[in-house]
């Protein structure tokens, strides 16, 4: 296991839809364990493999709460096949855009469908921050972050925060 480079935004790779996964190997499972110990070193709840440079519909998840066990997943191809007409509007981040924050509004509660490393067919019904986190990730597959899901405002104004903490840090 290794911990990989988190990329920023501004790098293409978030920006694309991901490369289904064909090929269910040895590979593959380091992927999944090198975005585990990625996100945990970064404290985040999710990871997708896009934030990590690789081109690939693969990400994890883990609350790390101990009476919630399964939202501790990893998922191979994974889409949303159902999503609740109930929303939640919360805070969310994003290791990719470290620093910025809004409120965001998804479906509470979502069914995915996907494959678990090994290949298995898996099908996931989450709600509150589970389903959060997964619809989150599966974004990144698709290109999408979270900022897209602003208001036009509040996109602006989350850019320009992120625009002066990058030339800060220079």
């Amino acid at each position: 296991m290794s911990v990989r480079e988190i990329v920023l935004l501004g790098d293409p790779i978030l920006r694309q839809e991901t490369e289904e996964v064909e090929v269910f190997d040895d590979d593959l499972r380091a992927l999944v364990r090198d975005l585990f110990e990625t996100m945990y070193h970064a404290e985040g709840i999710g990871l997708a493999a896009p934030q990590v440079g690789v081109d690939k519909r693969v990400m994890v998840v883990d609350l790390r709460r101990e009476d919630e066990p399964s939202a501790h997943v990893a998922l191979v191809n994974p889409r949303v096949i159902w999503a609740s007409d109930e929303t939640d509007r919360q805070p969310e981040g994003c290791l990719s855009i470290p620093g910025i924050e809004d409120v965001v509004e998804r479906p509470k509660i979502v069914r995915v469908q996907g494959s678990d490393p090994q290949g298995r067919d898996v099908v996931i019904e989450a709600d509150d921050l589970f389903s959060r986190a997964l619809q989150h990730e599966i974004d990144h597959l698709d290109g999408v972050l979270f900022l897209d899901r602003l208001t036009p405002l509040k996109r602006r104004m989350a850019l320009k925060k992120w625009k002066k903490q990058q030339e800060a840090a220079e």
